[in-house]
């Protein structure tokens, strides 16, 4: 079993990471943009400020770095490809998407069941593709 390669696991990160906020663009701010605003006003809130959209981004990177990292750690056991990247981003999906979005969307009520539904569901291929991508550019 091989040391983590730290410099291919920090440009695979990034990859990932811009890969998810990308599609996350997609998903949220443009397919699901209406959606997002009618339930934003539901709860007295404006729409979300630039800040608020770098920060998003900002986590959308340290998503990448983990979801990478995690397909680094599972590599020898699984193999190499992107089978094992897969995994890696279901994992990660599990963790920083189904459960904030069950717990603070679905079970607090805060949003509409359609808006949480479509987000976590985009959420799954925003994380699973970006870790295939950022695990492409992974090697030992």
């Amino acid at each position: 079993m091989g040391k983590i390669n730290v410099g291919r696991l920090i440009l695979g990160g990034i990859v990932a990471g811009i890969v998810m906020d990308l599609l996350g663009y997609l998903v949220d701010g443009l397919m699901l943009a209406q959606t997002w605003s009618d339930d934003m006003i539901l709860l007295s809130k404006n729409e979300f400020s630039t800040t608020q959209l770098i920060e998003f981004n900002l986590l959308g990177i340290v998503s990448g770095l983990v979801a990478v990292w995690i397909y680094a750690a599972i590599r020898p056991r699984f193999g190499a490809g992107v089978k094992t990247a897969i995994y890696a981003g279901i994992a990660v999906w599990i963790v920083g998407v189904l459960v904030p979005n069950a717990s603070f969307m679905y079970v607090a009520g805060l949003f509409s069941r359609h808006l949480t539904l479509y987000t976590t569901l985009g959420g799954l291929v925003e994380v699973v593709v970006g870790t295939v991508a950022g695990a492409a550019l992974y090697q030992e």
